[in-house]
């Protein structure tokens, strides 16, 4: 199987970039990761490659270990980049990725922890999608009931599969699936109606700061891309195979990736302050910190060190210290 996998970034999120990729590369993962972004680059892509690639003709590619390329292509969109995802994948397969049998989306703020394997089998068992921490949302949740009114008007019915309430922070998808893709894209479209446009999404300025339009009573667009991945699934006929809340470590058990979730990503996290307030290092903080050395440095190994060792001393006195 050919898989390609593809990200999206602005400001400082390409630190989650840098070890994503390195996590994929340690967990076998072979092949090109594409990496859409808005604004500058970092200086650790400053030796990449600047070539055309499909329809972006100032694309830069790096090689940072054999087996394993990351190619980065400048986005014209006003959408948020958390609403381009499904846009972005179907650019890819309709152009540089179209030799590829699945194609997979990471937000830049997951670390994969399990091997690469397993997700190319997970995407053959139906679109491949994992339970949020927010899950489960009951068949007659307002939420819910708020869609099936909503896309009713746009005469898209909307039909209850189960309880589970799925992360928009991934999604894998073969491509004889394809149509699901374009399915998440039709209802995004239909939803910025409702949300004042997509460029409007629960991120203002890489922060967790919704711009979306506030609805009367219950805000069931308020996540706006994750909203519209869980209406798709409602409108899909095809399979769609979930993980539990396990699967992006949000619960006790065995992960197959770690999703940091909140404004505070692990490249941020000062764990003397936190461990100060009763916090000790999450998971996501740990597995962040043991894929950043190799084969992308985009921190200092100083810093890393620095890092590792507050993360080992914080949850040594986290065992004594309780606020």
């Amino acid at each position: 199987m050919i898989s390609a996998v593809c990200t999206l970034f602005e400001g400082h999120y390409h630190y989650g970039v840098a070890t994503l990729s390195n996590s994929l590369y340690t967990q076998g993962f072979r092949g090109t990761i594409y990496v859409g972004y808005r604004g500058s680059l970092p200086n650790w892509i400053s030796n990449g490659k600047k070539e055309p690639v499909g329809n972006w003709k100032e694309a830069i590619t790096i090689h940072p270990v054999e087996g394993i390329e990351l190619v980065f292509l400048p986005l014209a969109t006003t959408y948020s980049l958390t609403n381009y995802k499904p846009d972005l994948m179907l650019e890819l397969w309709d152009g540089p990725a179209k030799e590829a049998d699945a194609l997979f989306y990471f937000d830049p703020d997951i670390v994969v922890v399990d091997s690469w394997a397993c997700f190319e089998q997970w995407v053959n068992c139906g679109v491949a999608v994992c339970e949020d921490i927010n899950s489960p949302l009951q068949e007659f949740h307002p939420r819910r009931q708020g869609w099936r009114n909503y896309f009713k008007n746009y005469n898209i019915d909307l039909q209850f599969k189960n309880q589970i309430y799925v992360n928009g922070g991934f999604v894998g998808v073969i491509r004889k699936n394809i149509f699901f893709l374009k399915l998440w894209v039709k209802l995004q479209e239909r939803m910025g109606d409702a949300i004042g446009g997509l460029d409007k999404s629960i991120f203002q300025n890489q922060m967790h700061n919704s711009s979306i339009l506030k609805m009367e009573g219950f805000q069931f667009f308020d996540k706006s891309d994750q909203d519209a991945l869980n209406a798709t699934i409602e409108a899909y006929h095809g399979n769609v195979s979930y993980l539990g809340k396990d699967g992006m470590g949000f619960i006790p058990g065995e992960a197959t990736m770690f999703h940091a979730l909140g404004s505070s990503k692990p490249w941020q996290v000062n764990h003397f302050i936190r461990l100060f307030k009763g916090r000790i290092p999450r998971k996501e903080d740990v597995a962040y910190w043991e894929y950043t050395k190799s084969p992308i440095l985009a921190h200092s190994k100083q810093e890393i060190r620095k890092k590792q060792m507050a993360i080992k001393i914080s949850k040594f006195l986290g065992r004594f210290y309780k606020v």
